[in-house]
């Protein structure tokens, strides 16, 4: 089987996880202000305020659909390719955002979301790129500092609505014009990306496992269980904690001071969670992280009061960051090169869709499931332990395995 031998931390695969690190940062920022005026948006053009935040699970719907076919198109033509074509789907969405606002149409503003998700997905790909042309040893820490430019674009994105959010008379039309901008000017990045496109197999040759056979084998089948239940309900308990906390008595800067405890919790950690990996494991960290995602659970059912959210919101950033990024290398080591597209598509296909899932779900427990929001914000957080279960049960069957098996 012809493969591309992964190089050392050279000069070259350093310069590629700083493309993507800037990429994160830059192109990344368009994700924060999207979710942060996308439901205040679809209030103002949906007939049903239930409707506000239906464009973000439609966007999330994008993201799903849009991993395998983008995942082949990197596989085939190579990861600039791709993501070039997942900066055009952002810009294309967000004109199509803005066209919606101005002539009122939320269809239309739908429609502009479903093309968002194909960035938000071909973004998802950064943290696989960042291991191509890594060693074992650099693997962990290109992933987790790819992942870390996210603290850059959660900063940089909120900054941006603030500027461009009432900057035309159609509310929030400007910041999806600047999020027109953004993605013209940071495709532009990836003129310095240098990752080979893989060989293709010659006739004859391997050309590796089916997406059947790959996900039947233990490492990743653990490892997609693992990302999924990490990022899924990281999103079950994010969504919903704006609605828990202002249903509490406190204010909607309160909600968002804890929304950005949260976020600058699920990045922080990027800085040191790659060498930690390097050091005690991958198995290691991914049940560091489900036991703090656990403890997310525990002190949000433990009191409603600001500390509690505060609290519950990091602990639920730092358990995401451990146990994704954690997963995600663990998926990186057990393919080929021939087997990436195929693997790395199905791998968030499944995980968008269990977010999707989970975004789904969350306004739905949170009031519905009773009488109160007390109840509602106890039921989000009580939904957590299956998956949970789930999870750790995956990782315990994995370590009983013998090795030649997995």
């Amino acid at each position: 089987m012809t493969q591309i031998a992964p190089l050392p931390a050279s000069a070259e695969s350093r310069r590629n996880v700083w493309v993507l690190v800037a990429a994160q940062a830059i192109l990344g920022a368009q994700m924060p202000m999207i979710f942060t005026i996308a439901g205040l948006a679809g209030q103002s053009l949906a007939s049903n305020a239930c409707w506000a935040t239906l464009s973000i699970s439609v966007m999330v719907v994008g993201s799903m659909l849009s991993a395998t076919p983008l995942s082949a198109i990197m596989q085939k033509y190579g990861r600039r390719v791709g993501f070039v074509i997942g900066t055009m789907a952002g810009a294309i969405g967000a004109a199509i955002g803005a066209y919606g606002l101005y002539i009122g149409s939320f269809p239309i503003f739908l429609l502009g979301a479903v093309f968002s998700g194909t960035y938000m997905s071909a973004q998802g790909f950064y943290r696989f790129a960042a291991a191509d042309t890594a060693s074992d040893a650099f693997r962990p820490k290109a992933i987790s500092w790819v992942m870390a430019g996210g603290l850059v674009s959660a900063i940089i994105g909120p900054q941006l609505v603030k500027i461009t959010a009432q900057a035309f008379v159609v509310p929030f039309m400007g910041t999806y014009l600047a999020v027109i901008v953004l993605n013209i000017v940071g495709s532009f990045l990836f003129l310095a990306l240098k990752i080979p496109t893989p060989a293709k197999p010659k006739i004859g040759e391997a050309r590796g496992r089916t997406r059947w056979e790959l996900i039947r084998t233990p490492r990743i089948a653990v490892a997609v269980i693992c990302a999924t239940v990490s990022y899924a309900l990281m999103n079950l308990v994010m969504t919903s904690s704006p609605l828990a906390v202002v249903g509490c008595g406190f204010t909607t800067s309160n909600a968002a001071d804890v929304v950005t405890a949260h976020v600058l919790a699920m990045y922080i950690p990027s800085f040191f969670t790659g060498h930690l990996i390097a050091r005690f494991g991958v198995e290691k960290i991914i049940a560091i992280g489900l036991v703090i995602l656990a403890g997310a659970g525990a002190v949000a059912l433990t009191g409603f009061e600001l500390p509690n959210f505060f609290a519950a919101l990091v602990l639920l950033g730092i358990g995401w960051n451990f146990g994704y990024i954690g997963a995600t290398t663990m998926i990186t080591g057990a393919h080929t090169v021939q087997e990436r597209g195929r693997m790395q598509g199905l791998n968030d296909l499944l995980v968008f869709g269990g977010v999707t899932m989970a975004s789904l779900s969350s306004g739905g427990l949170m009031n519905c499931s009773g009488g109160s929001v007390h109840e509602g914000w106890a039921a989000v957080n009580m939904a957590m332990v299956p998956f949970l279960v789930l999870a750790g049960g995956a990782l315990i069957w994995l370590a009983m395995q013998p090795k030649e098996t997995t």
